[in-house]
């Protein structure tokens, strides 16, 4: 069998999956995600910054040291010199793309006010509720790879909510490692439709990390 065992057994775990690891990465970025453009910004930041060979704790200290520094909003990170940028990037520990990725952020930021005046929720309206439209209108700002993208719309599936349940390649990767479904669908039955994003992350945090894998595991069969 499985190591996550039938259904009453797959959602256990996929229970302790959420009560242990289920914290979103917006989350411990200390962004409170709603559907306003600052927010969602600030979430398109720290998909970037995530979607580099760095470890997430890295990746998030850096995104709260550029919106500790007042890098909130596209307006403001596109006012901020490089030098600025690189230093923010720096102070959060992000030292071996600083450079690449402050030109990036800044590009990134004057692309997104001046094609939609700052306001990704432009951008979804513009892909008319295709799912790959967005996800290539995303791939268009600088800093924003394949990767990217997916983070970006796994963690606001919870406010973009016609995008749930969204679990990509990596989320389907830490079910597997768990025992649970690989299929979307079925994998999103397992919780609450107001938990999915939370249980995006921690299954992406299962994909990356064996810890969790052991201690999701044994907590479940506890």
């Amino acid at each position: 069998m499985s190591p996550g065992g039938g259904g009453g057994g797959q959602r256990a775990v996929a229970h302790r999956l959420l009560d242990r690891h289920g914290t979103t990465y917006a989350a411990q970025a200390g962004i409170r995600l709603g559907n306003t453009p600052q927010p969602l910004y600030q979430v398109l930041v720290l998909a970037g910054l995530l979607s580099a060979r760095i470890r997430a704790s890295v990746a998030v200290a850096a995104a709260q040291a550029l919106f500790d520094a007042g890098m909130r909003t596209p307006q403001r990170m596109a006012e901020a010199s490089w030098q600025q940028r690189v230093h923010a990037l720096g102070e959060g520990g992000y030292r071996r793309y600083d450079e690449r990725t402050a030109t990036q952020l800044g590009d990134g930021a004057r692309l997104l006010l001046d094609r939609y005046g700052g306001d990704l929720r432009r951008m979804r309206d513009a892909a008319g509720g295709d799912v790959a439209a967005l996800r290539a209108a995303l791939r268009e700002v600088p800093g924003i790879g394949p990767t990217g993208a997916h983070i970006f719309l796994r963690e606001v599936q919870g406010v973009w909510t016609e995008l749930a349940p969204y679990l990509d390649a990596k989320a389907v990767q830490g079910a597997e490692r768990l025992g649970l479904p690989t299929e979307a669908g079925r994998l999103a039955r397992l919780v609450g439709e107001d938990d999915l994003a939370a249980f995006a992350s921690g299954l992406v945090r299962a994909a990356l990390e064996r810890s969790v894998v052991d201690d999701v595991l044994e907590a479940a069969h506890a």
